[in-house]
């Protein structure tokens, strides 16, 4: 049976035990749900009354734990009505909180746009300026290879020009040669015809007058006196 007591039945009342013991308690943070599991275990712990359903339970141990759960009450519920005064602040925090969260990857994500544009935009750029050197390198080794080609033209006619050439001034200077040759055989043939006619008619000179031609033919003529 419970034993009645105004200072642990009534939360209200205003004797410093009662109060004391609020704050005391209030201050410690006593885990009401615990508190309730071992007055629980209390009861069932205790003995029961044989062939009956009673329990025979310590009534100031049990009192005591009540009033250990009662005065932490207080504090619980104040706790309580804490979190739900400002549940609505704790909520709109939540959601700036979210909002600025949302905000963030927003601007995160369009400033990772923005550069992926930035970088495709560049990537675009360099692949029309590495063409546009292509182009141009292809179009300046053409000419380069046209240019090679027309010297080469040129080269190989003044080639066969300087070939002509020279083809013809060894043929000019043949046929000089040729003459020049001709024309000194001629002179020599000239003064050797000259020649024998002057042997010709110095031996004729040196023949006798009388004697016929075949007989100064074979007869030998004499040698001269000194």
């Amino acid at each position: 049976m419970l034993r009645q007591d105004t200072s642990r039945i009534d939360p209200d009342s205003e004797e410093p035990n009662t109060e004391d013991q609020l704050n005391q308690q209030g201050t410690t943070g006593v885990d009401i749900q615990r508190e309730l599991n071992r007055l629980e275990e209390m009861i069932l712990d205790s003995p029961r009354i044989p062939m009956s359903r009673r329990t025979l339970v310590d009534e100031e141990q049990l009192l005591e734990q009540l009033d250990l759960v009662r005065l932490n009450l207080p504090a619980a519920f104040a706790e309580a009505e804490t979190i739900v005064r400002h549940k609505d602040e704790i909520i709109l925090a939540a959601e700036q909180y979210a909002q600025q969260v949302v905000e963030a990857a927003e601007q995160r994500a369009a400033q990772i746009m923005e550069e992926s544009a930035v970088v495709r935009q560049a990537k675009s750029e360099a692949q029309q300026l590495w063409q546009t050197v292509q182009q141009e390198c292809q179009s300046a080794q053409e000419q380069t290879l046209a240019e090679i080609e027309s010297m080469y033209r040129e080269a190989q006619e003044e080639l066969q020009e300087i070939r002509a050439k020279a083809i013809a001034e060894a043929e000019a200077i043949q046929n000089g040669a040729d003459d020049y040759a001709d024309q000194v055989l001629s002179n020599i043939e000239q003064n050797i015809a000259e020649m024998l006619r002057i042997i010709r008619n110095g031996r004729q000179q040196l023949q006798p007058p009388n004697l016929p031609p075949s007989q100064s033919r074979s007869s030998p003529i004499p040698p001269k006196k000194i």
